[in-house]
């Protein structure tokens, strides 16, 4: 045997299993587990892509619209402002509807907000539709609020799928309660940020009991949040606020991996408070829907009930479907590498870091 082969073998040198998480011949193995942390990886990505760098832009624009005397209307119109730029958003009026003087802007640290008054003629601005130039182009909503002369109150939202509304004559109080559920799903499930935080929560529970107690102390917490900012007891900056949920969902990201590999800690063994915990932040961050909005306090208690409706029955919506799929595929037998149960930890992990990085960066710059 020559020194060369000597040397070569005693010095194996450094593979490329040294820098990866997993072995090679480990692609090749096959694990019970493993389609559910591919599958939940999957949506991981898909929500990374629906989100990019715009994971609140959920957050909906704002026109109010009140009778001051017969015909004449006082107009307030609050688009969001999002890492500096206002959305591409234009309000067009109805043609035969006449400006009283000319737009006021002001801006604030999260929204632009423009006040006008108009006149609308002796047949006020019933049946007759209002636009929004732009909002097609985007993934937000505009909420709509008109109040009459007489007490008469109307709510609607604009969406990108119909960017206009026609002002109804009269409205039930219960069309106004649809009208805030189907926001406040809408809000989580383009809450990307949102849904990735639970995604990663789904990661670390183990059982369905733990699973319950977790899912109830985020519902309850983020609850208790919602209630006290829209309300006006308590409220968060926007910046230091998306930050801080960034962060949330950074800090899951090695407990993913961790509990992958076997191990155990104080987040893997009780992720209810950990839920309860951050779901206080999350909370702060759902109320940003309804206190960007400026709505009047006597309108309060039921949009904050419908919209936490609307909420509770988004995230129950994509946790039920997670579990369908898993449980479905499982019932197939279909089995995948082990190596794709490292990839939804370090995905969720990925992405807070990044949404972290760019948001302290945003607030700093800001």
């Amino acid at each position: 045997m020559t020194k060369m082969q000597e040397s070569s073998k005693q010095r194996p040198g450094i593979s490329l299993e040294f820098f990866l998480p997993f072995r090679i011949s480990d692609l090749f193995r096959i694990s019970n587990f493993g389609f559910r942390a591919l599958l939940l990886c999957c949506i991981a990505g898909t929500l990374a892509l629906a989100a990019s760098a715009r994971a609140h832009e959920a957050r909906p624009a704002y026109l109010e619209i009140k009778e001051t005397t017969s015909g004449k209307f006082s107009v307030l119109w609050r688009t969001p402002v999002l890492a500096g730029m206002r959305l591409p958003l234009v309000l067009k009026i109805p043609d035969d509807v006449k400006n009283l003087n000319a737009p006021v802007v002001q801006e604030l640290a999260d929204s632009l907000v423009e006040r006008r008054s108009i006149d609308a003629g002796p047949n006020g601005l019933a049946a007759k539709r209002i636009e929004f130039a732009g909002l097609q182009l985007t993934i937000t909503d505009v909420l709509v609020r008109v109040e009459m002369l007489d007490g008469r109150k109307w709510t609607a939202i604009a969406r990108p799928s119909q960017p206009w509304i026609e002002v109804a004559a009269s409205q039930s109080w219960w069309e106004v309660m649809g009208t805030y559920i189907v926001e406040g799903i809408r809000h989580i499930l383009f809450g990307a940020d949102h849904m990735l935080f639970v995604l990663g929560l789904l990661l670390i529970v183990k059982n369905r009991w733990m699973l319950l107690k977790t899912v109830t102390a985020f519902t309850v917490a983020h609850s208790i949040t919602l209630a006290i900012a829209t309300l006006g007891y308590a409220e968060a900056p926007v910046l230091p606020l998306n930050a801080a949920i960034a962060l949330s969902i950074l800090f899951l990201g090695p407990e993913i991996v961790r509990s992958w590999r076997g191990q155990t800690s104080f987040t893997i063994q009780h992720p209810w408070v950990v839920a309860f915990a951050f779901g206080l932040l999350h909370g702060f961050g759902f109320a940003s829907a309804l206190t960007s909005a400026g709505l009047p306090r006597s309108e309060l208690p039921l949009a904050l009930v419908s919209f936490n409706v609307g909420v509770e029955f988004g995230q129950l919506g994509f946790i039920a479907l997670v579990l369908a799929l898993e449980g479905s595929f499982r019932v197939l037998e279909i089995r995948w590498p082990r190596w794709a149960q490292a990839l939804p930890g370090y995905t969720v992990g990925s992405l807070g870091a990044f949404w972290t990085i760019q948001r302290v960066a945003m607030m700093i710059a800001g």
